[in-house]
């Protein structure tokens, strides 16, 4: 913030930092979700674990907007990646920037255009089956190159991987629809 914004407005500073502190404990609270909660949705594809990570990014993204959102999956991703997740690597740190910023990226433009829960629900149906689609160009592109697998491994395991992100995005985004607007009023205050 440059000098004569806060000049401008001398509250501005103290707005800032309590929603860098509020997105600090989103991104906090995503962590714990992560280690609390994962499990396999498909047995057979084990590796494919549901986890309730992307919840409080989707509401951060609601409140503070979408590019909040997107600094939320990044600074999630890179913090779960290096901890709770970190036999993931990489790898796991970049599919989930993927995955969870382009539902994040299409959810919160969505319901930023005009907030209302008609917006919000469209807003994360479309963002989950832009979730799910891009994870398929992404999977055949980066799975064989960081696993060592063809590109046919992948794509036989498609329907699983679809699938999952299609669970995953559409729990997510139900429980964000169905908490967002009680935690909202905490987190604008």
């Amino acid at each position: 913030m440059s000098k004569e914004i806060a000049t401008k407005n001398p509250s501005a500073g103290a707005d800032n930092l309590k929603v860098l502190v509020k997105m600090s404990m989103l991104v906090a609270i995503s962590i714990a979700m992560v280690y609390l909660v994962r499990f396999p949705i498909f047995p057979v594809v084990s590796f494919l674990e549901y986890d309730p990570a992307d919840i409080p990014i989707l509401i951060g993204t609601f409140c503070f907007g979408t590019t909040a959102g997107f600094l939320l999956t990044i600074v999630t991703s890179v913090i779960q990646g290096l901890t709770v997740s970190a036999s993931s690597g990489l790898y796991g740190i970049l599919m989930h920037v993927i995955a969870t910023g382009v539902l994040v990226l299409v959810s919160g433009t969505i319901y930023h255009r005009h907030k209302t829960k008609k917006t919000a629900a469209l807003g994360l149906v479309c963002g989950m089956a832009a979730m799910a689609a891009v994870m398929v160009g992404a999977n055949l592109i980066i799975t064989p190159l960081f696993m060592g697998v063809s590109r046919a491994v992948v794509w036989d395991l498609m329907a699983f991987i679809v699938g999952f992100n299609v669970i995953k995005a559409g729990i997510n985004g139900l429980v964000t629809f169905l908490v967002y607007k009680r935690i909202s009023n905490f987190l604008h205050r």
